[in-house]
């Protein structure tokens, strides 16, 4: 997959050779990260969604990646100017500039996704993500795997929107085997998304504790240190995003994927049908929302889960239970 590497204002389309995408009759898609793509798995699926929309519709892709909140505004508002059809920002760091730009902009599209502009634009869509679902889900493995019944988290804040990742997670573990508890440990300071030597510390803690099931709700970089934390400690993870399996095989249990893929593919769609300044949110039933060790290729993920038909059974009977509306997990974002 190519990715474009753009340093604040400038930019490059990673598509510009290829003589289909210079002679492209379709619309201009442009992509602005809140941080470089790196390992970001999250934002690997963004740029996956952003050079697929392009492909399905004939047209170009151009991605700025962004390095601080300085860029992410001098990248929001060099997209603007290059007037494509669909400008696509994802993260919640996006929401005051995109705002600003909606305002300034009435003929711009954007499409933000993993958050909402306070006030609604008729020019911005947004598709926001019920991680809390997968995360009960994941939470449900975690209990019919544990021998401890002791569930953990490490999550990057203490805020509403990053609870989605720890409260659900022990409601699904004590609705599989009930009387299982959770401890969350947060990780806080000045840089949560990028301090794996900190990720790595608490869920040291939380396996002090007795706690041998772990939800790495840590970023990237802060879930490669619970797994190394999980490795040397002789406990279990789960990632989040995509499949972090074969970051750490044997470790990594499963993972809460957030389908930004799909969810931009989505959103394209829908603005270029002339449907726009909707929020569409994705769960498990819009299938925005996953576990890797529910996806057909579970077998080879090298996600533990794999290993255990039977959870993935009674899991699976749990997420048609959501589907169907059987089960509504609470968003403790809300609550």
């Amino acid at each position: 997959m190519a990715i474009s590497a753009v340093a604040l204002l400038a930019a490059c389309n990673a598509s510009a050779k290829d003589p289909a995408a210079r002679n492209a009759a379709g619309p201009a898609l442009v992509l602005i990260t809140p941080s470089p793509v790196g390992v970001n798995d999250f934002l690997k699926l963004a740029v996956q969604g952003i050079e697929d929309s392009a492909k399905k519709h004939n047209g170009t892709q151009k991605v700025f990646q962004s390095t601080d909140p300085a860029s992410i505004q001098q990248n929001l508002s060099a997209a603007v100017r290059e007037k494509p059809a669909v400008a696509v920002a994802v993260g919640f760091n996006f929401a005051d500039a995109i705002a600003a730009e909606a305002e300034r902009n009435p003929e711009q599209k954007f499409l933000f996704v993993d958050s909402c502009t306070t006030k609604p634009f008729p020019n911005v869509t947004c598709a926001v993500f019920r991680e809390h679902e997968g995360s009960y889900l994941a939470g449900a493995e975690a209990g019919l795997l544990s021998k401890t019944g002791k569930v953990g988290a490490v999550v990057v804040l203490d805020a509403p929107q990053f609870h989605r990742y720890s409260i659900p997670f022990g409601q699904g573990a004590a609705k599989a085997k009930p009387g299982t508890t959770l401890a969350p440990l947060f990780i806080g300071g000045a840089n949560p998304f990028n301090d794996p030597a900190r990720a790595k510390a608490l869920a040291g803690t939380l396996a002090g504790q007795g706690v041998d099931q772990v939800m790495g709700a840590a970023s990237a970089a802060g879930n490669l240190g619970v797994f190394e934390a999980a490795k040397q400690g002789g406990f279990f993870a789960f990632g989040v995003d995509a499949n972090q399996c074969p970051a750490s095989p044997g470790q990594v249990v499963d993972n809460v994927v957030k389908r930004t893929n799909v969810v931009i593919g989505d959103g394209v769609d829908a603005i270029l049908g002339g449907k726009t300044g909707e929020t569409k949110s994705y769960g498990v039933k819009e299938r925005g929302i996953s576990l890797t060790g529910l996806e057909p290729d579970a077998p080879t993920s090298q996600c533990v889960v794999a290993s255990h038909p039977d959870v993935l059974a009674k899991v699976g009977e749990l997420r048609d239970q959501i589907i169907s509306g059987a089960i509504v997990v609470d968003d403790p974002a809300k609550s």
